[in-house]
């Protein structure tokens, strides 16, 4: 039973993401609800890379937001505040650490 219990929290922790991910991709859907887009850290560092995406932002804490466009690449130490904002198409990226 304590098993069954187990499987359910980590489906309910996977369903309150905001992206979908496959591999080391993650996709943002446009039709994602803003508030769902929360002011978070990481536990480890993250290099991540614009594949595809129009009028998505990146803001870390205490910073205005950057315009993301394909090609881009952002480092993100761990524990650093930072969120997305919301965006016109689907916003896919890649997160290489």
């Amino acid at each position: 039973m304590e098993h069954i219990g187990v499987v359910e929290a980590v489906v309910m922790c996977t369903l309150n993401n905001p992206y979908t991910h496959t591999d080391n991709i993650r996709t943002f859907s446009s039709d994602v609800d803003e508030m769902d887009l929360i002011w978070h850290t990481d536990k480890e560092d993250r290099d991540i890379e614009v594949l595809e995406g129009k009028g998505w932002r990146f803001q870390r804490d205490n910073e205005l937001p950057l315009e993301l466009k394909e090609g881009d690449r952002i480092f993100i130490p761990k524990y650093q505040v930072h969120r997305v904002i919301k965006g016109e198409t689907d916003l896919k990226i890649k997160i290489n650490g």
